[in-house]
């Protein structure tokens, strides 16, 4: 059987592995993970939903041909990144040329003008994703229709920087005819750098790690997103409160320091940094003195009978 897809991201010369494991496009390797076994599980040819040959066969097929490759890609800490990198080119690219952008299915169509992107789509790929694989043979389509949901939403998201897009800012998309209407206002903003888009998303998933007391996860989305871009001071004051969630007052201090060498204004650096140099006995900037600098270190420590954490959160303000 052919797997050969020619719409949605396929149509870009791309491998949209995305929509071969159908998660969406920010999913972080734990979702991925958890979605490949259960894909593996359905297509494995010892799989009770595979009882011919032939369908053993199919599923065997596209188990080798098209999800372990995309597994692989996916879960991978560097290949991943890599990926996303190129997709998110691709995404912006796409906004430059949307007038040339077909959609074929409804739903994709709907994302294309829904006020609430995340939610249609994140939504719309759960759905889809419950009967993905029942019919082998209809596979190839389907993942098709989930490619073009991740092409939709790589343009909304290219062109909004924050909440949902006004409808100026929507991508234009034809499906068979060219649309005879163009938007008021379509200068698209200066595209960032490359890696700025990716780094945006990794700080948006850690900081709902954080929200969540993920403080393990989060602390390694930020790491990647250092590793991309090593003076984003935001990046350096988030990871810092991670630090500071976890107790490991030092290292926290660390990127307090460097966020403000990065950002002087930076109000979460500003506001924790006296507290951890307290905590760890050394003297704050902001702090008064009469003695002299070589006394520093001999501050009694004010952090509070709880533990330097339990004093920086739960304890007493001196």
């Amino acid at each position: 059987m052919s797997f050969k897809i020619d719409r949605g991201l396929f149509k870009y010369d791309f491998i949209d592995h995305h929509a071969v494991l159908c998660v969406p496009i920010d999913a972080d390797a734990k979702e991925i993970r958890k979605r490949y076994l259960k894909i593996a599980r359905r297509l494995h040819p010892d799989s009770s939903f595979t009882e011919s040959a032939e369908q053993k066969q199919l599923g065997n097929e596209l188990l080798s041909k098209l999800v372990n490759p995309a597994y692989e890609t996916l879960y991978g800490e560097r290949t991943r990144t890599e990926y996303i990198l190129i997709l998110s080119q691709i995404g912006r690219r796409l906004v430059q040329e949307s007038t040339s952008v077909t959609l074929n299915t409804d739903l994709a169509k709907q994302l294309a003008q829904s006020p609430n992107v995340d939610h249609f789509y994140r939504s719309a790929i759960a759905k889809i994703g419950e009967t993905q694989y029942d019919s082998l043979e209809q596979a190839p389509q389907v993942i098709a229709q989930v490619s073009e949901l991740n092409l939709v939403y790589l343009m909304r998201s290219a062109t909004k920087p924050s909440a949902a897009p006004s409808p100026s800012a929507q991508p234009k998309v034809q499906s068979g005819t060219p649309q005879p209407n163009t938007p008021k206002n379509t200068s698209p903003e200066p595209a960032p750098p490359k890696e700025e888009s990716i780094v945006e998303q990794y700080v948006r998933r850690a900081q709902s790690l954080i929200d969540k007391n993920q403080f393990a996860q989060a602390k390694v989305e930020l790491q990647d997103a250092l590793k991309l871009e090593p003076k984003n001071s935001r990046c350096h004051s988030l990871i810092a409160m991670v630090y500071l969630k976890q107790n490991q007052l030092k290292m926290a201090k660390i990127h307090f320091d460097n966020a403000l060498k990065l950002d002087p204004h930076d109000q979460t650096a500003l506001q924790w940094k006296p507290k951890i140099d307290r905590a760890i006995g050394q003297q704050p900037n902001d702090h008064k003195v009469t003695s002299s600098p070589n006394n520093g270190d001999k501050q009694p420590d004010k952090s509070g009978s709880g533990g330097l954490f339990g004093g920086l959160f739960g304890g007493k303000k001196k």
